[in-house]
């Protein structure tokens, strides 16, 4: 998640629920950088270079 665009009330907001999907899901959460989490899955296991693919990608707006 590129949290980047957002205010800081809905940051944490977003990251709280993420949080709480990931726990019920037994997945995993991750800060990539200060505002770009990675959200995996218990099952999917994420290489270093991933994980910098991820922070370097673009925010994509579908709206």
């Amino acid at each position: 998640m590129n949290l980047s665009d957002m205010e800081e009330t809905e940051r944490k907001r977003l990251v709280d629920f993420a949080s709480g999907l990931v726990f019920g899901l037994h997945g995993s959460i991750e800060r990539v950088t200060s505002k770009v989490f990675l959200l995996s899955p218990e099952n999917v296991s994420v290489s270093n270079d991933a994980k910098t693919a991820a922070a370097e990608a673009s925010f994509f707006n579908q709206s």
